[in-house]
């Protein structure tokens, strides 16, 4: 490649300061040498039109200004090196000494980057358009510490309503095996109720036990992909039915629309899952006795994904929210609808590994969530 290479991008924030001059080729260098060559040719000047107004006058020996000016005569060529010599310091002083003054100002209003603070970026007026990127910068940074604070109280609330929910089933398992215990002469049905009952406490608890490992997973771990050929139409299939059971519980059932014979490179194990996250969401926010209807066909070089259902209807300003990590539709979590929030998180994040791409949309009370995978992977 032989085009031009642009230098790299994190350098603009300096273009705005005046660089002191290094060579023959910057715009400060040369007004450095034009300033020198001004003050020799005004020095030149200056002795010369000096020479010529003393050489018109009549002097005296005994005046006091004619023995200086014959003393100035005798050793004109030191004065005038002193002279340029002085005014070289001088200028050179005033060359240097901007930048500097500048990359001064520069360094301290970085460290409010290292720490960011509500007090504005203020440089002065020469460095208005660097001013203006450390700003940004700035507020960039605030902006990601307070969603990182954001996210952490998200989590921490979390893990304060599943450590809720852990306690209340086992309290229930608890009480009825305790039950079962002591009262040897209770009838075999009340008997058989109660067993249930505690198998179906324990159930939830190895649900919420497990979601305090999707917690852990996803802080501490970073997906890889293990890609391969995969016929995604007998995937889907085969997902849709493995979870009609799922599906049944609460009075919904599928309605499918699946082009034949579609092939994606992907991997096939975190896609599913990423199926699997749907379609819990979908089982968990829609109304019984309604369908959830799915969908998957090719289109412009992509494969298109739409798994609907009829619900709650989702305002626009939280459908963005929904893909992150810990957030929850519901305000005050609920055990029929609980989950640790990171399911459409993890979602998003795999369907962006594949290159593609997902979001939520619709119209009412139909809920959509529409994923984008490029076909030619």
């Amino acid at each position: 490649d032989r085009r031009p290479r642009q230098a790299p991008r994190s350098l603009s924030l300096f273009n705005g300061i005046p660089h002191p001059p290094h060579s023959l080729d910057t715009p400060g260098f040369a007004r450095y040498i034009l300033a020198l060559a001004v003050y020799a040719a005004a020095l030149v000047i200056f002795v010369v039109a000096a020479w010529r107004l003393c050489s018109q006058i009549v002097w005296y020996p005994e005046n006091p200004v004619y023995r200086l000016l014959n003393f100035v005569k005798e050793y004109v060529l030191f004065w005038i090196a002193m002279a340029l010599l002085a005014g070289w310091v001088v200028i050179t002083d005033i060359f240097f000494r901007i930048p500097l003054r500048y990359l001064d100002a520069v360094a301290e209003q970085a460290g409010k980057l290292a720490a960011p603070s509500m007090d504005p970026v203020m440089l002065p007026e020469e460095l208005a358009q660097l001013q203006g990127e450390l700003e940004r910068v700035r507020l960039r940074a605030l902006q990601s510490a307070q969603e990182a604070r954001d996210e952490e109280q998200r989590k921490n609330d979390m893990i304060v309503y599943l450590a809720h929910d852990l306690k209340t089933p086992l309290t229930s398992v608890i009480g009825y095996l305790t039950i079962l215990r002591d009262e040897q002469e209770l009838p075999a049905a009340l008997r058989a109720r109660y067993t249930g009952i505690s198998l179906e406490k324990a159930l939830r608890l190895e649900e919420l036990i497990s979601e305090f490992f999707e917690i852990t997973r996803f802080s501490l771990t970073h997906l890889t992909l293990e890609p391969q050929p995969v016929n995604l139409t007998r995937m889907l299939e085969q997902t849709a039915d493995e979870s009609i059971p799922l599906l049944a519980d609460r009075g919904l059932y599928w309605q499918l629309d699946l082009e034949p014979g579609v092939e994606l490179v992907c991997d096939p194990e975190k896609l599913s899952r990423v199926f699997d996250n749907l379609i819990r969401n979908a089982v968990c926010y829609s109304y019984p006795d309604t369908a959830v209807r799915l969908e998957m066909h090719r289109a412009d070089g992509e494969v298109v994904l739409q798994f609907c259902n009829r619900g709650r209807a989702i305002p626009p300003e939280k459908r963005e929210r929904l893909f992150e990590p810990f957030f929850r539709l519901d305000a005050a979590r609920s055990t029929a609808t609980g989950g640790a929030g990171l399911g459409l998180a993890i979602a998003k994040e795999i369907v962006e590994l594949h290159g593609g791409s997902i979001q939520v949309c619709g119209e009412g009370e139909e809920v959509c969530f529409v994923l984008r995978l490029p076909a030619d992977r």
